[in-house]
């Protein structure tokens, strides 16, 4: 979801789907000619379209966790001596960023220790999207896993949340999805293809589920996004995993948002709050609001006044995720903007992480 200094690029880097480098035209033919091989693998880092080696470093890679249907990367943060019986968290980077940038940046491995979590940190790669965004607007890479384990990126996800309980034994009662841009957006897939399996997400400058079908219905979702009623949006997540529901427990969502975002359309944010309020059953009225370290908080509460739906509205904030460094939450980088509040402070608190 984010601008490219090329125009002639931007489609396939925003949305290149699952690309070779030849499906890119960089001189691939040449390339080939020559090296006899994959010009990803040979061709120098500065030779425009090349495909870098992808790695998770400093993060902990594995290799083998099954089907890999969505061709992405297991990057993995665990705490030393992580006891068996903890949470898990999936947080998913933004376009042009990596694993290691979402887990550094906004503070999750910083959040992962203090608070004893298991950390997942899916990875996109350049040979399926060339600006390593989430490809949230392919209906094969949102959709749950068929029978045989395969589908797209977000099978790819749900077989990484079971290695992850085989090997680290973390509590299925308590895993939590959430990502940036790109990585909202497939955070809102996965709550619907997966419902059974998350207790909570956070979506951070994201896109309703089941807003596009196609690369040029994503940048319509992106601005000026689309306007449908509540039970609409609802209808569309309760379709996407038929048979299957959230159990005895209803997830909580967070949902931030910039007001000044030029890349997503904060109007998104209200979209998404009529979605995810009418999944959960409730109404579209906040029983809380306040002023919270300078950001607009709503809360949105069940009969017996438990908030199950937040949105917090940064004023004049552009695309990005709000840290505040001068309190030890985050590291400034780009789409990660020092803000004043540490939003996934405030989410893991809302999921009850920190207690």
């Amino acid at each position: 979801m984010i601008k490219n200094f090329r125009f002639s690029l931007d489609l396939k880097r925003l949305f290149g789907g699952r690309q070779t480098l030849e499906g890119l035209g960089f001189a691939a033919i040449v390339g080939t000619m020559a090296f006899g091989g994959s010009v990803a693998a040979m061709c120098p880092s500065w030779v425009p379209g090349c495909i870098p080696k992808e790695v998770c470093e400093p993060l902990a890679q594995t290799v083998d966790f099954g089907n890999n249907p969505g061709e992405l990367l297991m990057c993995v943060y665990v705490p030393n001596e992580l006891p068996a019986g903890r949470p898990l968290v999936v947080a998913l980077h933004g376009c042009n960023q990596r694993a290691r940038d979402y887990g550094d940046g906004p503070g999750w491995t910083q959040l992962a220790d203090e608070y004893r979590f298991a950390l997942l940190l899916p990875q996109q790669t350049q040979a399926n999207n060339a600006g390593r965004c989430f490809n949230w607007f392919e209906p094969n890479d949102v959709k749950r896993h068929d029978a045989a384990g395969t589908a797209g990126e977000a099978a790819s996800i749900w077989a990484m949340i079971q290695k992850m309980q085989a090997d680290y034994r973390i509590d299925p009662q308590r895993i939590y999805v959430t990502g940036l841009s790109g990585g909202g957006a497939m955070t809102a897939a996965l709550l619907a293809a997966y419902p059974e399996v998350f207790q909570g997400g956070a979506i951070v400058a994201g896109i309703p589920y089941g807003c596009a079908q196609n690369m040029a219905g994503g940048f319509g979702c992106m601005n000026p996004g689309q306007d449908l009623s509540p039970q609409a949006w609802g209808d569309r997540v309760r379709a996407a995993a038929p048979g299957h529901t959230s159990g005895d427990g209803v997830p909580k969502i967070a949902i931030w948002q910039g007001s000044a975002d030029g890349v997503v359309n904060p109007t998104n944010a209200r979209e998404l709050v009529e979605q995810w309020t009418n999944v959960v059953g409730i109404d579209q009225t906040p029983e809380e609001s306040a002023t919270v370290n300078g950001a607009e908080y709503k809360g949105y509460a069940d009969g017996s006044g438990t908030v199950l739906v937040t949105e917090y509205l940064i004023p004049g904030m552009d695309h990005g995720v709000a840290i505040d460094p001068t309190h030890g939450c985050g590291k400034p980088a780009p789409f990660i903007l020092d803000k004043g509040i540490c939003s996934s402070r405030l989410i893991v608190t809302f999921w009850g992480l920190s207690n």
